[in-house]
């Protein structure tokens, strides 16, 4: 699984990622995470109806911060706002992403769940990068790593 949306797009990245023959991950070893909720998860929720889902999502477990850049509401390429929502620890982003889902006003989560992701590369400091992937393991099972390498 996976948090994408950081930037503000994670709409449209999870259109790509839905309609991709292939959602292929590059990360640095600094995101990889044994729990997810380190960070934040973004919600993309539509103006009309802030106040109200903000409140909303508040009753999930969260306290959401309204995203701001340069003094003004974050709006995302497809007009919307973004809330940064606290869930650490994340244990189950499947259940969480189908809550938030239910609220009306929610537009999308950041919540990248694993039957969207067929690849996964990290990097490490060292040079090395592991490959990861999903399509024939279930994420959270180690023998789905299948290749290391390591660049100088």
């Amino acid at each position: 699984h996976l948090i994408k949306g950081g930037g503000g797009a994670l709409l449209r990245e999870k259109i790509l990622a839905y309609n991709s023959k292939r959602f292929i991950v590059m990360i640095d070893e600094t995101k990889r995470v044994k729990t997810l909720g380190r960070f934040s998860l973004p919600v993309e929720i539509i103006p009309f109806a802030a106040d109200i889902t903000l409140k909303r999502l508040k009753e999930t477990g969260t306290i959401p911060v309204l995203r701001f850049s340069n003094h003004e509401k974050f709006i995302t390429d497809n007009g919307n706002y973004i809330a940064d929502c606290n869930y650490f620890p994340i244990k189950n982003p499947e259940a969480l992403n189908k809550q938030l889902h239910q609220i009306p006003g929610v537009v999308e989560t950041g919540v990248f769940t694993s039957n969207l992701i067929h690849t996964f590369y990290i990097g490490y400091e060292d040079g090395s990068v592991r490959v990861f992937d999903t399509s024939n393991h279930g994420w959270e099972k180690e023998p789905g790593w299948k290749k290391d390498y390591h660049y100088p």
